[in-house]
């Protein structure tokens, strides 16, 4: 006679899901800044050379000051032209984004974008020990999407 073995019914094995979705995970480590002190007319340069729309500002120890963008360098070449000032002594400080909104590396990928669609800015920069790390772009939370479009949305 052979043996019969039963086995109860087993709850299924929740699989552990090392998908990616966190910010820290999505983020632009390698950035481009700027300093305090740099002229508006080198951002302009540097924002086209590398088809960016701004950068964070920071100083000697990588400390965030503010945040520059086009919109900011618009601002001065307009504001040079009204009042026939030359543009060479606009520096950064002047015209940056001060009071800037960062964003935490381990918050969720769609907490982001949901901040993203409260806030209508356009990057948020992350913060570590007091010095920037890295910076998260909406175009960043898009590629995350397509990374995790083979993903059901409600399994992550």
């Amino acid at each position: 006679m052979g043996i019969i073995s039963f086995q109860g019914a087993r709850s299924k094995v929740k699989k552990q899901n090392d998908t990616p979705i966190k910010v820290s995970d999505y983020m632009t480590r390698d950035l481009i800044t700027f300093r305090p002190n740099q002229p508006v007319m080198e951002v302009i340069e540097t924002l086209v050379k590398h088809k960016i729309s701004g950068g964070p500002v920071v100083d000697e120890n990588n400390q965030l000051l503010g945040i520059i963008s086009e919109g900011d360098c618009i601002k001065q070449l307009n504001e040079s032209r009204y009042y026939n000032m030359p543009i060479d002594d606009a520096r950064v400080e002047k015209f940056m984004a001060k009071n800037v909104e960062t964003i935490d590396g381990n918050l969720n990928i769609f907490d982001a974008a949901n901040k993203f669609l409260q806030t209508k800015r356009r990057r948020f920069p992350i913060i570590e020990d007091g010095k920037l790390i890295g910076q998260i772009s909406q175009k960043d939370v898009m590629k995350a999407a397509l990374k995790l479009n083979s993903q059901h949305w409600r399994d992550l």
